[in-house]
């Protein structure tokens, strides 16, 4: 790499890990966060498997929008592969519409899924405004970021399908 390239770089991917369609049989449209923890547990357990790592090498871990519940959910499917993420994990949803907002907008609906909105919005918003800032800033060094979506359609929703959940492992440092 060129000097002059080298000094307009302000973060790099160095790493990615495809993750898999993952399916635990949730059928509820307003629990995405639980239909998405598995599929984002899955590609964080491979991703540090494949790279030889742990949470203990990264400044952060940041999933798309799980919410409160799907982010409970994805630390205990974590805790019972050996990986602690306590600490290191925030979630784009969360950062966005906050704990207590979420709470109190689940509240309001008569629900207990605590979740946000559109996990690819958030994942995009958090990354562009908030992720990114803090590596070229320096604030964090090295980051895991884990955006998470769900496969569902009104049509398969109507007939009673599960919602499969899908993410993929992206590692972001600074240059």
């Amino acid at each position: 790499m060129s000097s002059e390239k080298q000094e307009n770089c302000h973060a790099k991917i160095t790493g990615v890990t495809t993750g898999i369609v993952t399916d635990y049989e949730i059928k509820d449209s307003m629990n995405m966060g639980a239909a998405m923890a598995p599929a984002a547990a899955q590609v964080i357990a491979a991703h540090f498997r494949d790279l030889s790592s742990g949470p203990e090498d990264y400044d952060q871990i940041i999933t798309g929008d799980l919410g409160v519940v799907g982010q409970q959910a994805l630390i205990y499917l974590l805790k019972d592969q050996g990986y602690n993420i306590m600490g290191k994990h925030s979630d784009c949803g969360i950062e966005i519409y906050g704990r207590e907002m979420e709470e109190d907008k689940a509240s309001d609906c008569g629900l207990d899924t605590h979740s946000g909105g559109s996990g690819c919005g958030c994942a995009a918003t958090v990354l562009a405004t908030k992720i990114l800032r803090n590596i070229v800033s320096g604030v964090w060094r090295k980051v895991l970021f884990v955006p998470t979506g769900a496969l569902l359609s009104k049509t398969s929703f109507n007939e009673g399908k599960t919602i499969p959940g899908i993410a993929h492992g992206v590692r972001i440092e600074k240059c």
